[in-house]
């Protein structure tokens, strides 16, 4: 969906929601919000629908109210308030139904409200501030981010090598999240705040091009390699930290080398 296209879907939802009494208000989520960034061809629709008190399951259950409602492919129920759509030329949308009650249950940083017909906005920000709270209140300390990181490329290898592919880099693909992780808390970028606090692996290419961009090379590649290539970035980039495990990573990279014999 190109960008002409994009917005004026957005709009024609605002406007779908505006003159439905069910709706109480309507949020944009992600790229659809365009803060810090703008949707670009392969962004989705991500939002929020607020709905008046006993409103909110019958839009769940009903597709009428979208915007080419008879185009929809695939429409699920993904949890207890939310869904996912695809329309026939494959766009998606990402959205859930609360009321306003409900907006506690959501975890949110980028956001824009289109509609407000009475206290989104306000719960909105209010919600916007208790996530970042939590996020902060709940994050792991660096010593058992860098134990999980190498631990996790230490079983992948291993279980790489025994013959389980697909259980090995599935472990992998979890370092890399880890990775990424510690790097947006180490590494300062002055694009930082493209980066997802709810995703660290989002828009790592753009924030940090060339560490991002060996990742992603390794990441085409096989699941040595890319072990590898994990234990060399997280050298380079973050052996800096007091919490970095040389003797691990040390330990890790002679069990990689003599798998190689």
């Amino acid at each position: 969906m190109d960008t002409a296209a994009y917005q004026a879907f957005t709009v024609e939802l605002t406007r779908r929601a505006d003159a439905d009494g069910r709706f109480r208000g309507l949020v944009a989520l992600g790229s659809m919000a365009a803060r810090d960034y703008a949707p670009d061809d392969f962004s989705d629709h991500d939002f929020f629908v607020v709905a008046w008190p006993g409103h909110a399951e019958t839009l769940r259950q009903e597709r009428g109210w979208l915007p080419r409602a008879e185009d929809v492919a695939l429409a699920f129920r993904e949890t207890a308030h939310g869904l996912k759509v695809v329309y026939r030329d494959g766009h998606l949308l990402e959205f859930a139904v609360f009321d306003l009650e409900e907006l506690s249950f959501a975890r949110v940083n980028r956001y824009r409200v289109l509609l407000d017909k009475g206290g989104v906005t306000e719960r909105m920000d209010e919600r916007a501030r208790d996530t970042a709270a939590e996020l902060q209140r709940t994050a792991p300390d660096d010593a058992w981010l860098f134990g999980q990181w190498l631990t996790q490329v230490l079983v992948g290898v291993g279980r790489h090598a025994r013959g389980e592919g697909l259980s090995g880099r599935s472990r992998l693909y979890e370092a890399v999240r880890l990775f990424c992780l510690l790097l947006a808390r180490h590494v300062p970028a002055p694009a930082a705040s493209l980066l997802d606090g709810l995703d660290p692996v989002r828009r790592v290419e753009r924030v940090y091009p060339e560490t991002g961009g060996e990742l992603a090379r390794a990441l085409a590649g096989d699941t040595p390699g890319l072990a590898r290539t994990l234990l060399r970035l997280a050298e380079r980039e973050l052996s800096h930290v007091p919490a970095y495990p040389r003797d691990g990573v040390a330990a890790v990279r002679a069990r990689l080398d003599s798998l190689r014999r």
